[in-house]
């Protein structure tokens, strides 16, 4: 009969632990709705990651970088000249 009273305490322990858990987690949550109401929120139509963008053809960013040695876009590479 020993052996019942130990696996009821661990089965109150264990219990006791998700009880815990549960509390935890439902305070985090609780703390992430606060936070959530109180972030300022941006206030112009464009989203944050876009802004700037313009549409259209975009410049091209190796536009203003000089081509390196040996390469000559004119010049073919296949041998036959």
């Amino acid at each position: 009969m020993a052996s019942y009273s130990k696996l009821t305490a661990q089965k109150r322990q264990r219990e006791r632990a998700r009880q815990d858990w549960q509390k935890e987690k439902a305070a985090r949550r609780e703390f992430a709705k606060t936070q959530k109401q109180n972030a300022p929120t941006h206030q112009s139509a464009e989203e944050r990651d876009l802004a700037g963008i313009v549409a259209g053809p975009q410049p091209s960013p190796w536009a203003d970088e000089p081509m390196p040695a040996g390469m000559n876009p004119a010049k073919k590479e296949d041998g036959s000249d």
